[in-house]
């Protein structure tokens, strides 16, 4: 399976509860996200010797859309981020920072229409000036709206559904028998109970170590800790997390699942 349609499918398995359910009058996230990869090769800009491409892309809906992603925008926004940074990957394009993607609301687009607009942005901690024939934008450029298409009115069986695989589940640590989905690019670990997961062991640091989401894959970073991490036994400050991953903190051990 390519990267790309890997990320497709994490992209609708975010959706919870598609099976029987007649949704496809709304906007579809893979559509958002197929939609985002063309409008960043029709902006591209020829530089000296690198095609650059947005980093910055403004989604906006009708409300009655927008309230369907709400209990997990973040997560869909991160696999949207994920999806356009792929696709400059495959495609030879040039960035000036991991590309970002907001979501807004409009009043007036009907349900099933979105609107897509970019913009090339300097990043604030950049010293550097941006390279030549390149200039950021204060503002989005003109945005480009896109109706549903005939077809999207039919509903998502679920043998359809399986066969898409929605049926999988985000990224998640399970601890205990109990599972933290992973919806956010930081995931903080550790005794506190600020943390995003509460480890309750003496042994473990009040915040002992973090997930990150990075270009698509989990990392697992000690934030030094008193007794460290390990991942599958062996000691490590940073590592890469796959499916089925054993992680240790004190005396603790969790579980790294991913659902593609």
């Amino acid at each position: 399976m390519s990267v790309l349609r890997s990320i497709e499918h994490r992209i609708e398995s975010i959706v919870e509860g598609v099976f029987g359910r007649a949704f496809r009058t709304h906007v579809q996230p893979v559509e958002l996200a197929r939609k985002l990869a063309k409008e960043m090769d029709e902006a591209k800009t020829i530089s000296v010797s690198r095609v650059y491409v947005p980093n910055e892309y403004t989604v906006y809906l009708s409300p009655g859309d927008r309230d369907q992603f709400a209990s997990y925008e973040d997560s869909l926004v991160t696999e949207l981020s994920d999806y356009l940074s792929e696709h400059a990957r495959r495609e030879g394009y040039a960035l000036l920072s991991t590309p970002r993607v907001l979501m807004e609301e409009d009043e007036d687009l009907s349900m099933g229409e979105f609107g897509i607009a970019t913009r090339m942005v300097q990043p604030q901690r950049a010293q550097q000036p941006p390279p030549p024939g390149l200039q950021p934008q204060a503002e989005p450029g003109a945005t480009k709206i896109y109706k549903p298409e005939p077809s999207s009115t039919a509903a998502v069986s679920a043998a359809e559904a399986a066969e898409l695989d929605l049926a999988h589940v985000p990224a998640a640590l399970l601890l205990r028998g109990e599972r933290h989905e992973l919806a956010g690019r930081t995931v903080v670990l550790g005794r506190s109970r600020d943390c995003d997961v509460t480890v309750d062991d003496p042994n473990v640091s009040r915040r002992h170590a973090e997930v990150r989401h990075e270009d698509g894959a989990y990392w697992i970073v000690d934030l030094g800790s008193t007794n460290g991490l390990s991942v599958n036994g062996r000691r490590v400050d940073r590592a890469k997390l796959e499916p089925d991953d054993a992680i240790v903190l004190g005396t603790t051990e969790l579980r790294f699942e991913r659902g593609f």
